[in-house]
């Protein structure tokens, strides 16, 4: 056999190795590291595709995907893990750097801890925002002719979230959130475009739909980032830091 250290050959059965001295019977007992099986790898940058193909398709050709989506098999966990999870952390993760390393205007720049909880309110803020909105949705569909289903209210809210998730990039500049707020306008029309399909409403009342779902949208997202200021407002601006 051969050392599995030095890779000399040595004799069957012996306890150390001549050449290098390894203790054969540690070396064999420790665990050898073996790379993940190819399916794993091939399934996370299947995911991976699938996720891009989904926000390229909702935000470039919305008409066809809400079709798309209408008949897509899928369950709320799989929407919450699958899409809100990777794409609200963009906003987060952009959120955290540009207030606690980049800093606002490149002046002041707020406290790591402060930043660092800022951005995993803001995360956690965007799964209750799709929750109560979806609610929202489902609950008044019937108001506007349409039909109630938990599951298509989902669909419609979180893909409609795209852009503004999308365009959380822009919190690494906190002074280019004007942006981000086009972004939020553009998908306000793709949950225009997306409620006749998924919830069944006429499209005449589509419109209208729309401009009540997103007011109370605007309501629920006024208070959880005041909710999330106030954390901060305390004493997260902790220097000055000169370009």
């Amino acid at each position: 056999m051969n050392c599995p250290k030095c890779g000399t050959t040595i004799a069957d059965g012996a306890t150390f190795c001549g050449n290098c001295g390894a203790n054969l019977t540690v070396e064999s007992a420790a665990p050898s590291a073996t790379p993940p099986p190819p399916g794993v790898a091939a399934a996370r940058s299947d995911k991976l595709s699938r996720l891009i193909e989904r926000v390229k398709a909702i935000v470039l050709t919305p008409a066809t995907e809400w079709l798309v989506i209408e008949r897509e098999a899928t369950t709320a966990p799989h929407i919450y893990r699958g899409y809100v999870a990777p794409l609200a952390a963009i906003g987060a993760i952009a959120s955290f750097i540009g207030l606690s390393v980049i800093g606002i205007g490149g002046l002041l720049r707020v406290g790591f801890f402060y930043g660092l909880v800022h951005a995993v309110l803001a995360y956690l803020f965007a799964f209750v925002v799709v929750f109560i909105v979806a609610w929202l949705v489902d609950t008044l569909a019937p108001t506007f002719g349409g039909q109630r289903d938990p599951l298509r209210a989902l669909k419609v809210t979180a893909y409609s979230y795209t852009p503004a998730w999308i365009a959380g990039i822009v919190n690494l500049v906190p002074m280019l959130g004007i942006l981000g707020l086009v972004a939020a306008l553009y998908g306000l029309y793709l949950l225009y475009l997306g409620l006749p399909v998924l919830m069944r409403c006429p499209k005449d009342k589509a419109l209208p739909y729309t401009a009540v779902v997103v007011l109370c949208a605007i309501v629920i997202g006024a208070i959880l980032a005041t909710l999330s200021s106030c954390f901060i407002g305390g004493g997260a601006m902790v220097g000055a830091a000169r370009m």
